[in-house]
């Protein structure tokens, strides 16, 4: 696949970036397939995912002399292909670049849809751009590399994307666990689901914010614990933001008693439940730096039942702090 793809693309130089992880697990699997190239290594990890790291990828590809039609190959999860396609993106105004996500959660959320950027004083994807890649080339034989807790996590955005697309499928999916999932069927499903939402509303002018279902309150719960001894994986943020978005969509009249059991139930079932102790009005502040809102409201993504959503639903601190409650009530 990746042999066949550099033999179809034309570029001066190629350079791969990785993580210290990346490095070790991933790249010996693509290692024989690569023409000559440079290999640009970075700290792993959501804390490095700065514009420190950033200028350390500027300035190795600056001194390999990389010039305007070179090419970055990122392999690596969602942190490292955010940040390595920004970089590339603003390198002498743009290089071209391919992804190769390793996780479950860069295949089937994070490298579609040309979304880059890094983090910016502990508020998640503050600084970025759009930007597609060349190709992004997904291979199950990476998810071989992955410890159980980032298979778990990258599980939440498949569960995401069925929730508001696909009914059916969640119905499908809740059959099994997370061990006896179909993951050759499930990436190709979320990828389709995805890419389709991205292709119509590239921008986020409207449909796109349906994918941001459960990250409100998730992305204020990353947020949160980052800088913990605890620090919850996004996915397993996300999972929370699911639960509490869906309370909050049952409040609104939006989803049934039975559809929020049903969805709350197979979560923690995947998930378990946090029980740190949690400053709520900290929380719901940091909600304020959500990039879908409008002045000082806060607007969520929320189900329309399972299957559908809606986007732009203004909502309160009263219900998040309900919300919240409710999820520690589970």
């Amino acid at each position: 696949m990746l042999s066949g793809f550099l033999k179809e693309v034309t570029f001066t130089q190629l350079a791969v970036l990785a993580d210290e992880n990346t490095r070790k697990h991933c790249y010996p699997l693509i290692q024989s397939a690569l023409p000559p190239h440079q290999v640009i290594e970075v700290a792993a990890g959501e804390e490095f995912k700065n514009l420190n790291t950033c200028t350390h990828i500027w300035q190795q590809l600056t001194d390999l002399q990389f010039d305007r039609h070179a090419m970055l190959i990122i392999i690596g999860g969602g942190v490292l292909g955010d940040m390595g396609g920004f970089c590339a993106a603003t390198y002498k105004r743009g290089i071209n670049f391919t992804l190769m996500p390793t996780t479950l959660l860069a295949q089937v959320d994070a490298s579609v849809g040309g979304k880059l950027g890094v983090d910016f004083n502990h508020y998640k994807n503050h600084i970025g751009v759009f930007q597609e890649p060349v190709a992004t080339l997904i291979s199950p034989q990476f998810l071989g590399t992955l410890p159980h807790r980032e298979l778990r996590s990258g599980f939440a955005e498949i569960l995401k994307h069925c929730l508001i697309a696909d009914r059916a499928k969640w119905e499908e999916v809740i059959l099994h666990d997370l061990n006896h999932q179909n993951w050759e069927e499930l990436i190709a499903h979320s990828v389709k689901v995805k890419k389709a939402v991205t292709e119509a509303d590239p921008r986020e002018k409207g449909l796109r914010k349906t994918l941001n279902f459960g990250h409100t309150l998730g992305h204020a719960l990353e947020t949160f614990f980052l800088n913990s001894p605890n620090r919850l994986f996004h996915g397993e943020a996300i999972a929370i933001g699911m639960m509490t978005e869906s309370f909050i969509a049952h409040q609104k009249e939006l989803l049934s008693k039975k559809e929020l059991d049903s969805i709350c139930r197979y979560i923690l079932s995947i998930f378990g439940k946090v029980n740190d102790s949690t400053d709520q009005s900290q929380i719901i502040a940091l909600t304020l730096q959500d990039k879908k809102n409008k002045g000082a409201k806060v607007l969520m993504a929320l189900p329309q039942g399972i299957g559908k959503a809606i986007w732009d639903v203004e909502v309160t601190d009263k219900e998040m702090a309900e919300a919240l409650n409710y999820y520690q009530s589970l």
